[in-house]
């Protein structure tokens, strides 16, 4: 087996930049685990070592309204060795999770599915990034680096939904039903994936002679979906002994969003403002908002479902209760697949302009309201909007790009021309 020695070097590099910064700052890591743009109350380090300390002392890591991640980290990081006196071994830990996502992300593109899919040829195909291009792209990023050091626990998530999407796209469906499971385990908004993660797997599936209905095969493996959730909350049972204790602190919490420390999405500011009276109504609404992009996109972009699944991580970076820079990462991560649409882009100035410009400003508004004392919530608040509207650009104009890239491919004679809006 040849040995891609680009990728290797890309790899060896991302690792020794961690390793680097682990060791020149070692203050580095605790200090971005305290910051709300990193760590929210559903993937803290913090939280999930106050829940580790209970866990070793035979004591229902749920005591005391701290810790509201899957009970299955647990045992896990307990293996580790103790962080204050060895954290070197939970550090390389993180980094081989990260090298092992990139290697997923490579797998998704050098799959060619961004640009070649049963239902759809990109008119621009030959415009593109190879696999380690768009691996060194994730593990560069500052947003992948600053979720890795910061060990939160979004990471594993983040490896759930890449490895669903890799062995879709190698037509191992099973296997993404499992991966896609355990992303849905840990943080509940990756079940929204199924549909067009299924309808990835489908097509691949398809392409092989006696395919079978689309119908029987979504039952099928929605069944493969809800076994391997059963599982999972089988084994949680074993470890907490108390089934409702860890369904209400884990996705109650996520459902009923109790916790409205500021982070860098929508909720929070929005239900600190709220009267309790309503409160019910708009959770209501926020998720059913939040859930009903599934369909649209699906039904529109049917012909391109991994593109879907790349919208929908958007989506959920904007909109979903507790986001952190961690679901931006996946988002843009997952952007470069489709180079073949950014000519066809209109306002990625602007989009990245905004972002840029919340980048910076954000934890100086933070720092303002917290610590300086010469601000309010609103400071914050309203660089966390330009944040979703740079966002909500990026997002509505790679959606727009993606259909006149289908409008091309079925309408060649119209390659080109200015789209005008009647």
């Amino acid at each position: 087996m040849a040995i891609d020695r680009r990728k290797v070097a890309v790899f060896s590099a991302a690792f020794s930049l961690r390793l680097l910064l682990v060791v020149l700052f070692p203050s580095l890591p605790d200090l971005l685990t305290g910051r709300v743009e990193v760590s929210t109350p559903v993937n803290s380090f913090k939280r999930l070592q106050e829940g580790l300390f209970l866990y070793t002392r035979n004591v229902s890591p749920y005591d005391g309204g701290v810790f509201h991640q899957a009970p299955l980290l647990l045992p896990l990081f307990a293996l580790l060795p103790d962080l204050k006196s060895s954290p070197f071994p939970t550090a390389i830990f993180y980094f081989i999770i990260d090298l092992l996502n990139a290697h997923a992300l490579a797998t998704i593109s050098e799959s060619g599915q961004s640009v070649q899919s049963r239902l759809h040829s990109a008119v621009r195909k030959h415009i593109q990034w190879d696999g380690v291009s768009v691996a060194a792209w994730f593990l560069f990023n500052p947003f992948t680096i600053a979720t890795c050091l910061a060990r939160s626990t979004s990471v594993f998530t983040t490896s759930g939904i890449l490895f669903a999407v890799s062995n879709a796209v190698d037509g191992n469906s099973i296997n993404a039903m499992m991966a896609l499971g355990l992303a849905s385990y840990l943080s509940l908004y990756p079940a929204l994936l199924f549909v067009p993660l299924v309808l990835l797997c489908y097509d691949q599936r398809a392409e092989k002679p006696g395919p079978p209905s689309v119908t029987i095969f979504t039952l099928q493996h929605g069944a493969f979906l809800l076994a391997s959730v059963a599982g999972l909350l089988g084994l949680s049972v074993l470890i907490t002994g108390n089934f409702w204790e860890f369904m209400s602190a884990t996705y109650g919490f996520h459902l009923l969003v109790p916790d409205l420390t500021p982070n860098v999405g929508l909720w929070w500011y929005f239900f600190i403002e709220m009267f309790d009276s309503f409160r019910e109504f708009f959770l209501g609404v926020f998720w059913l908002h939040l859930a009903a992009y599934v369909g649209g996109f699906t039904a529109r972009l049917r012909r391109q479902p991994l593109f879907i699944i790349t919208s929908l991580l958007g989506i959920f970076t904007i909109f979903k209760p507790y986001p952190s820079i961690s679901d931006a990462s996946l988002y843009f991560a997952l952007l470069p697949l489709y180079r073949h649409l950014f000519p066809l882009m209109r306002y990625t100035f602007f989009a990245v302009s905004a972002l840029l410009y919340s980048i910076l400003l954000g934890p100086a508004f933070y720092h303002l309201w917290i610590y300086a004392g010469s601000g309010n919530a609103n400071f914050f608040y309203a660089i966390t909007l330009v944040w979703s509207l740079g966002l909500s650009i990026l997002l509505s104009d790679s959606i727009f790009a993606a259909l006149r890239d289908e409008w091309e491919q079925d309408h060649p004679e119209g390659q080109g021309q200015e789209v005008k809006q009647v």
